[in-house]
């Protein structure tokens, strides 16, 4: 079985487009991945106003967790939206990253 980091990159390689939507909670990855979506990206918009706060305000621990559950509710591909990797350095950005794929994310933006 392909992996969910291999199959997003044959996505970006095969010829053409793909539409990536952004779900901000799990219902909506399910409701995303069940109309046929072969992948889905994170919101941090979404996810922060969906918890009443402004864009900018989560931390990365709830943000990871956010996308950990948004992985686990579907066998899709996901990738996040991380902000600007939760600091101003190379090194907080390389953290968040690697925290990203702990968790199962197949990709990123920072």
């Amino acid at each position: 079985m392909e992996s969910k980091g291999a199959a997003f990159r044959r996505l970006h390689q095969e010829p053409g487009t793909f539409i990536i939507p952004n779900p901000w909670d799990i219902g909506t990855a399910r409701i995303l991945a069940a109309m046929g979506f072969r992948a889905l990206a994170t919101t941090s918009a979404g996810m922060a106003f969906s918890l009443g706060v402004a864009e900018g305000q989560v931390s990365r621990e709830d943000t990871l967790s956010h996308c950990r559950s948004i992985v686990a509710a579907t066998p899709l591909p996901v990738s996040a939206d991380l902000e600007k990797g939760f600091g101003d350095s190379p090194q907080s950005a390389a953290e968040t990253i690697e925290a990203a794929a702990g968790i199962g994310l197949a990709g990123c933006s920072l």
